[in-house]
Order: C-alpha cells, then structure tokens, then sequence
C-alpha cells in the first residue's frame, strides 16, 4: 500500500482531497501537503471572524502585477519586497493560485521552536558580564532593538528605564491575541502605546510561557536598579509575540493552524524593521527559535525574504540551535561497501534526509526478539516524485511506518535526494532500528532532520554517525547573524540557597550542545559566539504566579508595583543570540548604516579566540566569541589609534561626573598611571599623569561628545582604554 505522510501535518488529522489539481512542482513541502489533501471542516469555538475557508500565510514569488494575481484568486496580499508577497491564501484557492503562468513559486514551512536548554540547569552567569562591562558610551539610546519570540511579561520593570520611570516598549504585536475585533492585522493585534501594552500586561502565552521575557531582558533589559542589566539598555523596544510550535497550539483553534507558518515570522521581522523606519532609526532583531534545514529547497523564499528586509541599519540576528552535541551526520564514501549507525529520538517519529549522484541501497532494520529488515534501491525510491513511498518494519514487539519521499537535491546539480519518516506508536528507543547505506559505487551523505545516531552493541559494525550539519534555520540563512553559545561558570546559588551544578564547560568553550555547522549547502556557521550557559536575566511575574513550582532557576525574586518579579537562569543558544543583538545595537548607536557585512567584518577583524589553534571562522566558533567593546573601537574606526589598547582595564572602574572623570581601582591601589584623552578622528587633546593618590582628571572645555580614554599603568591590570560620552 503506497499512501502519502508528512510528520508536520499529523495534528491536522484527516483532511478532505481537493477535487482540483495543483502545480506542485512550485510548492514547498508543507504546500504540497495542504493541496494535495484540501482542506477540512472543522468544529471550533466560536470566534470575531471564522473565514469561508482556512487560509494559509505562504510567500509567493509572482511576476508582473502580483497585488493584481492574488486579488484575482481571493487572496491578500499581506506585505511585499518586490516580487516576493507574504499572502493570506485560502486553502479552496490554492490549487488554482498555483496553476496561474505568473506564480513562480509558494513556499511555507511550520513555525520555528524556541531554543533554550532545558536539560541545562544554572549557574550564575554576573562575572562573564563583569568581565565585559559595557563602554559608558553606548547604551542602545536611538535604536530600536525587536525581539520575536513567545511568553512576554510587558510590565517587568527592566523594561522601564533605569530610575523606573520611562517605558521603553513601543509597539508590541500579539499574533495570538483574540482581541482582533477592528484590527486589520493577519494575525492577532498589535498595541501602540504605553497604556494599551501596559493594560494587556503579557502576551497571550504568557501566563506558561517566559522566553520572551528572558530573552527581551538580555538585549534590551534596564536592570532595573539590579545587578542584570542587559546590552542595549536605554534602546527603544518592539516585541513580537509570534507562534512557536507545540507550545502554542493549545492556544489556536485548528482552523487557523496554517496562518501560522513562517511567513507569519516574517511578517513579525518586517513589523519590527517597518517600525524602526517610520521612526528613522536603526534596528537589530533577535529571533532565539528555529526549525530544520532540507534539501529541498524549502526555505529559498524564506531565505530570499529574510535578505531583502535587511540591510544598511537592518540586522537580523537568529540562535544556531541545541543540537551539537547529537550525531546527525553520516558520510558513506565512494569505495566504501556500507556505512551505518542506529537511529533514535524522544518522540514517535525519527526523519532524515540523504543525497547522491550515485545509485544506491537504503537498508532500515527493526530490531527486537525477532528482526525485519528492508532493503530499498534508490532507483526504485526516484520514481516516486510526486507521492510517498510507505511500508513498514515489523518485530516481535514493534511496527515502524517507513514513509520516503524522492526529489532532486536543491544543492548538488544531478543529486537526487530522499526524506525518510520512521514512524512508531511508542518512542523510538536506542538500539531499536538502525539505518545503512550500502554500495561501493556511491558517495551518499545522510543528514537527520529529527532525533540522532547512534551505536549499538547489536551491531557494532554500525557506528559511522558524526557530529555536525545542525544548524537550524533562519539561523543558517546566509543573511542572519548567527549565533552559538559559550560557556562559563558553572555553579550556583538559585533564591532558595540551594548550590546548583552544571557541567555545560567554562572559561568561554562553546557549550558542548550549541550547534555546529556547516550549512548543508557546505556554508560555514555560526558567525559568533556570545554566553549562552546559565545565563540570568528577567524572568515573567506572570509564570511565576501561575507555576509556582517551577522555579529552581530563579536566582532572586523582588517585589515591585505589588507584584512579584524574578531574575532566572536559563541555558540556550537562546540565550546567546538577543546579548549579540543588544551589543549590535550599541553598534548602531555608533554608525546606523552597517549592513550585515559590515557585522560580519567587524566580527572578524575583533571577536575574542577561545583556541587559538584553530582557524577561524569555523564551524564551532564562527569567528570566535563577540567582543563588544573592541567591535566598538573598530565601528568607530579608533584600532588606527597608536597607543589605544583594544581591551578596557580589568580592575579599574570608570566613573564620570559633570566634566570630571574618577577612576577606582579594584583590588589594587592604583599607583601612578598616566592617561590620555582622544578625539574619535584620533587626535591627541589631553595628557594627564595621576600620583599620590589622585584618582580623577578634569576635562573642562571639551565640548560634547564621545572621547576615547588611555590609561596606561605598571600593572596590565589596570592599562587598558574606554569610551565616554561628554553631555
């Protein structure tokens, strides 16, 4: 029996086959199984609006007048970057939308998931923000910093300025809300003003979900007179509460399932940048989820999109994802007579997807008392191009769904590719089923798309799995910033005073679970590492109140406006991504028109190496780990400066007063130092040497502005240089 199967769209359950048929060839995967299988009925709550048929938020290339095309099939058109629309397309119109000689292409994928550790517990991360204090110069102050991302407490003061009293989120958009009564939005509503976002409180997820929170505060967050002050803390803030997968679909009625795609994110990036424009003023976006990468080209929309709404003074910065630690790599080389590993995940489906030139055998076998073993032929998998190939293994115990697709590879020319779907009622364990890839002709590569590989004493011979290839899209689009995760302290003491360990590594190693690249187009990423183990910023009042139990991360609670607040820990390439969009920011600050190959040259020219062996970028480091300051000084092309240190002195702290700048040494008298002030042209204005326990320096008569500060002492402790800003 030959049926078609798309793990995707298994909450879908049945739907209706559409009576037209459908251009499939311009569709992505997700599309494909939409038009393929029509669209159902379903009984839901009732709601402000329910659309005569479901509708799909898809990108559609178009030639010509696209507005007018979308019109003529009943769709929306919902923004546009010159031949690409994200469009509103109900599903009764799909088929026929794609038979239309002016549609090039329709493209949707499921949304992304959020990117947290959760197996990671915490450490108190404060000394890897100690040792990286941010320069006095640059606070994020003209620029908008956008987060997308779920689970949002709008009235956690660290989105307040620093006294408190000036609120700093401007526009804030639930895609989930319900309240869309006179609201144009595809999705949910926006809200506009401090006393909406205020009133709303949280996001509609908010009340089970904290990421946003976390990840907002990180980049963006005030402190709130705290200790845990994130990177850009006096930017203006435009949050984005988007759908993340199986965290919010509780939340939506099974009709609106197909709004929420990943043109849906897009639309939220474009809302964010769009915003930022209306107020002539630059913009970096963090998005901390992330989906898979395929072969078949399922992302080329997204990817393209993604590269038009960036630009001069448009930074786009996404997590790598949490899968380096796992083995989804598999490289069958020509001469070789087999190569295999054993293949298992948390859940009921396994997936991963191979290419090659070459003719070749598949074989996938089910292991228990009793084994079954299938063997399939690529040539004969090839002619299933347009429908599913499906048969099942069965044990004593067990029965697997073999489900595979087959369509030429997206980025090898004369490739031809296959997806493969190992499906099972119960978890698909370790050691339970193994897959090979056999014939001494062929150069085969097999990349999994869910779960990992593995050994197995149950055939040894089987143990060709390696770590690499996990990347998770957008991240791996080459227009994202992408960002993995180091790794520091790795004890701490939570709220309770319990003493909590972590073995995530220390002293700036990349956390062993941050993905490593290449892309499977052979690209390298990430493109930088920032902190991501145990790192403590806001956490949602909301989910404290409605989980109390769930809070051994929380490393402080503090009372405020008469509710209670935490600070938590939280591990993640997640947690990397929003610091490396706030320091960004302060980039801004400095030249609004970079593009994001003028960040990435930056990054190049100044992250930090935590070994220096190895070449860089590569595909565990990127570039290395982000250096804010020394970005600083190249953004503000200061490194030309003879005698300016690229690094701010360990133990001296900066304080400045009117027109009088102290320094105070810590740990250290601080001797005699001598110190020098510089224009940002790089002129020489002041010399200063401080003796006999002078600790300051008067630079009365400089008119407003950034100046760069030499100091340079006996100690390498307290030499080094900062910036300040003159008011």
């Amino acid at each position: 029996m030959k049926k078609f199967f798309l793990t995707l769209c298994i909450v879908l359950g049945v739907l209706q086959l559409s009576a037209q048929q459908a251009d499939y060839g311009k569709m992505s995967s997700m599309v494909r199984q939409i038009a393929r299988q029509g669209h159902r009925h379903v009984s839901a709550p009732a709601r402000l609006h329910t659309p005569a048929s479901p509708q799909l938020c898809a990108l559609v290339r178009i030639s010509g007048d696209g507005g007018k095309v979308l019109r003529e099939h009943g769709c929306e058109e919902l923004a546009r970057e010159d031949d690409i629309y994200i469009a509103a397309i109900p599903l009764n119109r799909l088929s026929a939308l794609s038979l239309d000689h002016r549609v090039d292409r329709i493209e949707a994928g499921p949304s992304a998931k959020i990117q947290n550790d959760s197996a990671a517990v915490c450490i108190n991360v404060l000394p890897v923000y100690e040792g990286r204090n941010l320069p006095q110069a640059y606070t994020g102050k003209g620029v908008v910093v956008g987060v997308e991302d779920i689970g949002f407490d709008l009235t956690h003061p660290t989105f307040y300025d620093s006294t408190g009293t000036h609120y700093r989120i401007k526009r804030f958009w639930d895609q989930l809300s319900i309240d869309t009564l006179d609201y144009k939005l595809f999705v949910g509503r926006d809200y506009t003003t401090e006393e909406e976002i205020l009133a709303v409180a949280h996001s509609r997820d908010g009340l089970a979900e904290g990421h946003g929170t976390h990840t907002l505060g990180s980049a963006a967050g005030s402190g709130a007179g705290s200790k845990w002050r994130g990177m850009a803390y006096e930017s203006d803030i435009c949050a984005v509460s988007n759908f993340a997968g199986a965290e919010d679909y509780k939340l939506i009625d099974e009709e609106n399932y197909y709004k929420y795609t990943y043109a849906t994110d897009v639309l939220g990036f474009k809302y964010i940048f769009d915003y930022a424009r209306s107020q002539g003023m630059p913009c970096v976006v963090s998005f901390s989820e992330g989906g898979g990468q395929d072969l078949r080209g399922d992302d080329i929309l997204y990817n393209e999109m993604i590269r038009r709404i960036t630009g001069q003074g448009r930074i786009f910065v996404a997590s790598a994802g949490n899968e380096g630690s796992k083995q989804r790599y598999l490289h069958k080389t020509k001469g070789e007579t087999s190569a295999g590993a054993f293949i298992e995940n948390g859940g009921t489906v396994a997936s991963f997807t191979l290419q090659s030139r070459q003719k070749f055998d598949l074989r996938l076998v089910g292991y228990d008392t009793t084994n079954d073993t299938l063997t399939l032929s690529s040539d004969m998998l090839a002619a299933y191009t347009d429908e599913m190939f499906t048969d099942t293994i069965e044990t004593s115990n067990r029965k697997y769904a073999i489900d595979i697709a087959s369509f030429s590879s997206c980025y090898i020319d004369g490739a031809q590719a296959f997806d493969v779907y190992v499906t099972s009622a119960s978890r698909i364990e370790g050691g339970r089923v193994s897959v090979e890839v056999m014939g001494e002709t062929a150069d085969v590569e097999l990349f999994v798309t869910s779960g990992k590989l593995n050994t197995n004493s149950r055939n040894p011979l089987l143990n060709r799995g390696e770590k690499g290839y996990s990347i998770l899209s957008p991240g791996s689009t080459p227009a994202a910033i992408c960002v993995g995760a180091s790794a520091y302290r790795e004890k701490f003491e939570n709220y309770k005073g319990r003493t909590v360990s972590s073995s995530d590594g220390r002293d700036g190693v990349r956390a062993g679970w941050s993905s490593i690249g290449p892309t499977f187009d052979g690209r390298i990423k990430p493109d930088v590492m920032a902190p991501g183990s145990n790192v403590v910023s806001s956490w949602s009042s909301f989910f404290l109140e409605n989980n109390p139990q769930n809070d051994s991360k929380d490393v402080e609670h503090f009372d405020w406006n008469g509710r209670t607040y935490a600070w938590r820990a939280e591990s993640g390439t997640s947690m990397s991504a929003p610091i490396v969009a706030g320091a960004i920011a302060l980039w801004l600050q400095a030249q609004p028109l970079l593009s994001p190959e003028d960040i990435l040259g930056v990054l190049s020219r100044t992250c930090k190496h935590y070994d220096e062996s190895l070449t860089y970028p590569n595909n565990e480091y990127g570039y290395g780990e982000i250096d804010v300051y020394a970005g600083l000084l190249d953004v503000l092309t200061l490194t030309g400066i003879k005698g300016l240190s690229r690094h701010q002195p360990e133990r001296i702290a900066f304080s400045l007063s009117g027109r009088r700048l102290s320094l105070v040494a810590d740990g250290e008298p601080l001797g005699t130092v001598r110190v020098a002030v510089y224009a940002v042209s790089g002129k020489l204005l002041r010399r200063y040497r401080l003796s006999g326990g002078d600790t300051s320096v008067d630079l009365s008569g400089l008119p407003a502005g950034v100046y760069a500060v030499q100091v340079d002492a006996s100690s390498a402790a307290l030499t080094g240089s900062t910036l300040i800003r003159l008011q």
